[in-house]
């Protein structure tokens, strides 16, 4: 299924939902699939008015994945005005058992490792600041550390 989301940034913090399933939690951009008769402008507002109770407006476009032949993935820069989120629902799930779980406004330090590794292939490099942020993060190299079971490529 394709997918389509919003990056909505707001003095250097981005909006951002937390959901959870039976075994992880993670924080991703307000975004969701894409229905029948529905452009991906389309899906990503209506996503993002879903999941933050909010209106927006496409500025761009950041990012465009091809996955294989049925997956696609649209990443657009929204603005909000000054409008103010509060966390929505997923019409997917009933009332008392949603996926999502919280809505943040967080910067990039606040965000885990794994999640950021999303934003980037979302086309947060192209949003302006973010240049700015990632020059000053050294020349160290850095990984996350082995778990159990798990191995590097």
């Amino acid at each position: 299924m394709s997918r389509a989301q919003c990056l909505v940034v707001r003095n250097n913090k981005i909006l951002m939902v937390k959901h959870h399933d039976d075994k992880n939690e993670w924080w991703c951009l307000p975004g969701g699939g894409i229905e029948k008769k529905e452009t991906p402008q389309q899906a990503a507002l209506r996503e993002l008015k879903e999941e933050c109770r909010v209106n927006g407006k496409i500025v761009k476009l950041l990012s465009y994945q091809h996955y294989n032949n049925e997956a696609e993935s649209y990443s657009y820069l929204v603005d909000i005005g000054n409008s103010e989120p509060e966390l929505g629902s997923d019409p997917e799930f009933p009332l008392n058992d949603q996926a999502m779980i919280d809505m943040k406004w967080l910067s990039l330090w606040e965000i885990p490792e794994r999640d950021r590794c999303y934003l980037w292939a979302a086309g947060l490099i192209g949003i302006p600041g973010m240049v700015k942020e990632v020059e000053c993060w050294g020349n160290e190299i850095s990984y996350p550390l082995e778990k159990e079971g798990s191995k590097r490529i």
